[in-house]
């Protein structure tokens, strides 16, 4: 694994990611889940699944679920949580350790995005899930808060990597259309909201602070520029405060052309 993929890694084994599927945004997975017509039998692959906030779901809905992520401490999290059976194996959006046209549906939820190299990623979609077969995606937009989030958090935050491409581009619709381009049909893409309760901008803030790896790095960026980290305090409760209630997400649905 390389250094790229190592430090995401770690990134988000940071914090605690399984406590923000499960408080902050729950019912994320199911809508997916249920976007993507997810049945009873069907072989269904989670790429970049964290702890399971899509797969379980799909496990409940009597699919037979394989939860795949890059990071160890999630799939643990979730093995251990999880009320019903289902495959957790390590691996990178971007080289998938499955055959060809292996899954009936293939899906993520807010985890997709994360991988830096968005063609190759779309690329390894398309790859794993048959002729026919439903890709289903949730990613935050450029202009929802979380999107806005990571805008205000970049100027703070260490330079990315050559190549890399920003996260919320995978909410944007005609940047997925591109990513996938004549090798799906049936495309539906929707922007919803998800309600979010915070009492206030400082709680979102420090809510994120202890639990979400991006912001936690961000953070340890500026450990020794505490004029800069008590700006981006500032920043992060004001944006809070603007409008953090109602966080936008792009519902992505096709069917790979057979």
């Amino acid at each position: 694994m390389d250094e790229l993929k190592l430090r995401h890694r770690a990134m988000w084994a940071l914090g605690d990611y399984p406590a923000v599927a499960t408080e902050i945004i729950p019912e994320l997975g199911t809508t997916l889940v249920k976007a993507c017509g997810v049945d009873a039998g069907q072989r269904v692959l989670d790429v970049a699944a964290g702890s399971g906030n899509a797969a379980v779901p799909a496990a409940l809905a009597g699919a037979r679920v394989t939860a795949s992520d890059l990071t160890p401490e999630l799939l643990e999290a979730g093995r251990a949580a999880a009320p019903v059976p289902l495959e957790w194996v390590e691996g990178d959006a971007e080289a998938l350790p499955f055959p060809d046209a292996s899954y009936d549906v293939v899906m993520s939820c807010v985890g997709v995005m994360f991988a830096p190299h968005h063609r190759a990623t779309a690329d390894e979609l398309v790859r794993v899930c048959r002729p026919g077969g439903t890709i289903g995606l949730i990613n935050w937009t450029p202009s929802g808060f979380i999107g806005r989030m990571f805008a205000t958090m970049k100027p703070y935050a260490p330079p990315p990597p050559p190549g890399a491409q920003p996260p919320p581009l995978w909410g944007d619709e005609a940047h997925v259309r591109s990513l996938f381009g004549d090798r799906v049909t049936d495309v539906v893409a929707e922007r919803h909201t998800v309600h979010v309760d915070f009492p206030d901008g400082a709680a979102f803030r420090d809510y994120f602070k202890r639990n979400y790896g991006p912001t936690i790095v961000t953070y340890r960026h500026l450990a020794d520029r505490p004029e800069d980290a008590a700006a981006l305090d500032r920043a992060l409760a004001e944006l809070g405060d603007a409008g953090g209630a109602d966080w936008e997400y792009l519902l992505f649905t096709a069917r790979v052309r057979g």
